[in-house]
């Protein structure tokens, strides 16, 4: 049985009010920082991974750091793990988009899974990749548990492969940062234990 721990990286600039972050290398902000390490101490508590992977973008390596030292273990990016590409619509805000592409801004709240970005990804890009980073977890860790740490998208888009949902449902899930989600995988079943679990932040001033 391999179990996934399935976490998103720590707060950053950009989640509210809303920009399409994806590929910009945002830092962890002070609040981000404090959830990374409440986070790390929530699975070295109750878990024992066996090795943390991250997005290669820096608030995920960060969040990854925080869980491979409390659980005394190492982490690795890994490229499969990366945000989506917003292309030409990164770092813009919701309300600009809105605005400068009314259809495709409305294409992707409604029907998420029928939009590519301008020079970037489609949902079933990400799909893909995410499923590789699930692969790797099964090939390296038959019998294990590791932590993946990634994005709101990436999380979104394996979450709904894993409970065999449509893309279509991408907006049914909520990923808030830190939280963890508990895949358990053998070679009959795929079990969804826990998602969006944020009980650990408790506490954490949101300034």
């Amino acid at each position: 049985m391999t179990k996934i721990l399935l976490v998103r990286h720590g707060h950053v600039e950009g989640i509210r009010p809303a920009r399409f972050r994806g590929r910009e290398d945002l830092p962890l902000t002070g609040r981000g920082q404090a959830e990374a390490l409440a986070v790390a101490q929530r699975i070295a508590s109750k878990w024992r991974p066996e090795r943390v992977y991250t997005s290669p973008l820096s608030r995920c390596v960060a969040t990854g750091a925080a869980i491979a030292t409390a659980c005394e273990i190492e982490a690795e990016s890994i490229e499969a793990l990366n945000d989506i590409d917003y292309g030409a619509w990164r770092m813009k805000t919701h309300e600009e988009m809105a605005a400068s592409e009314p259809m495709l801004h409305a294409t992707w709240f409604n029907t998420p899974h029928l939009m590519r970005f301008p020079g970037g990804d489609s949902l079933q890009d990400v799909v893909a990749r995410a499923a590789d980073a699930v692969r790797l977890a099964l090939e390296r860790h038959p019998s294990g548990t590791v932590v993946l740490v990634s994005h709101d998208s990436v999380n979104r888009a394996l979450l709904l492969q894993v409970a065999d949902l449509p893309l279509s449902s991408y907006w049914r899930l909520t990923q808030e940062p830190c939280c963890i989600n508990e895949i358990e995988i053998t070679s009959d079943r795929i079990r969804v234990l826990a998602i969006n679990e944020t009980a650990h932040l408790d506490g954490i001033d949101p300034a």
